[in-house]
């Protein structure tokens, strides 16, 4: 069965088309530039191979996350998504929207009845979706006011489960250690202003103009089992030591029952 797109086909063209300004991958992955051999095999497979999968990746989306645990490690996700039915939703993370862009990791997004199915230790590794729509922090670039509007109203009830492969907001050239569990903002204060503000400049968006259109959309209540990454912060132990310091303490008080250390988080974020 083909996935739907999450809105109408001409819409759906203009989400990925229109992708507002430039972001490059902020790292350079090692080895050497790729050979013309390699182009040429490249080309070849792009136009005798099916890219269903990839085909269906329909909407970009512009957001921010942290790291579950320490709030203070912020950064800015692109992600590119398919709709696989009315109730989920997958996504691949890149760090920007060029060519060069690194997969950065995955977010599942579901319904909100979807999410209340789910066995409350489940719950805890999902993030809520309402601040951010309404925030005005997530967005959809290029595509027109009233197309993003109908897109955030369906996305602000629904919660996502995101894990980060490669960090290279922490300038990882590979991607080194395990899996890293990531949350969204649920209240002003939280995301940094001078990363929201530059995203905004570079992708032509005004977040403040987003909040005040958005006003109108509904305001669901929040699951209290989920983000549970603010409360009961938990991350798979790193056994490499490639992972921020700061990330393995939290993990270490995260396995001991420990509250997160938000002095450490706050003077991560005053060195940022």
């Amino acid at each position: 069965m083909t996935p739907k797109p999450l809105l109408p086909c001409c819409l759906a063209v203009a989400l990925v088309a229109c992708d507002g300004g430039k972001t490059a991958s902020p790292v350079d992955a090692p080895g050497p530039p790729t050979s013309l051999k390699t182009r040429a095999l490249d080309a070849g497979a792009a136009l005798l191979q099916s890219r269903l999968p990839v085909d269906a990746l329909n909407a970009y989306l512009d957001g921010f996350h942290f790291y579950s645990g320490q709030p203070g490690q912020q950064m800015e996700a692109h992600h590119y998504c398919s709709e696989l039915n009315e109730a989920l939703t997958q996504c691949v993370i890149f760090d920007g929207n060029q060519r060069d862009a690194k997969i950065m990791g995955v977010e599942y997004i579901v319904s909100a009845a979807l999410f209340a199915t789910l066995p409350a230790e489940e719950k805890r590794l999902w993030h809520s979706h309402v601040h951010e729509v309404h925030s005005g922090q997530l967005v959809a670039p290029g595509i027109p006011a009233p197309a993003e509007h109908a897109l955030m109203q369906r996305l602000v009830s629904t919660y996502g489960k995101t894990w980060h492969t490669w960090h290279t907001d922490l300038q990882q050239s590979l991607p080194l250690g395990v899996p890293q569990l990531m949350m969204g903002f649920t209240a002003d204060g939280q995301a940094d202003p001078a990363m929201v503000a530059a995203r905004d400049r570079r992708l032509g968006v005004d977040s403040a103009e987003k909040r005040q259109a958005r006003a109108d959309l509904p305001s669901p209540p929040v699951d209290p089992q989920a983000n549970g990454g603010q409360a009961t912060p938990f991350q798979i132990a790193d056994p490499t030591g490639h992972v921020h310091a700061g990330q393995r303490a939290a993990t270490q008080r995260a396995l001991a029952g420990a509250p997160p250390d938000a002095a450490a988080s706050n003077a991560h974020a005053a060195s940022r």
